[in-house]
């Protein structure tokens, strides 16, 4: 019996001898994101052409123009709706800002929320 607990024994070190040692893994971080604002558009509200909607807009519009740095605006949906959402955007921008500020438009996919997006400018 001691012959069979000597096997055992050399097989269990030899065994621990050919596992790779651990290393030390550092999580992953997550992407930087650079958004001063980012919000989806609820479908109803655009659709009813809501105050509510209209009064974020034009706030989103005046946080952009407030930047210290040049800014763009994206706004993702559907071609149709680009005239109301930019008209209500830029009746937040004063007429003298001082920050360069660019409105882009992103045609939305089929399945693809509307969005309004602000970031500094690359």
């Amino acid at each position: 019996m001691k012959q069979h607990g000597w096997w055992v024994a050399l097989l269990m070190l030899t065994g621990c001898a050919q596992l790779p040692p651990v290393a030390a893994t550092q999580p992953e971080k997550p992407p930087v994101k650079t958004d001063i604002l980012s919000f989806t558009i609820p479908p109803d509200a655009l659709g009813a052409r809501d105050p509510q909607l209209t009064a974020v807009l034009a706030k989103a519009g005046a946080l952009a123009a407030a930047q210290k740095q040049p800014t763009t605006i994206l706004v993702t949906a559907m071609g149709q709706d680009f005239t109301y959402l930019n008209q209500a955007i830029w009746r937040g921008v004063p007429a003298q800002h001082t920050v360069k500020l660019s409105l882009d438009n992103l045609t939305a996919g089929a399945n693809q929320s509307y969005s309004v997006s602000i970031r500094p400018t690359p």
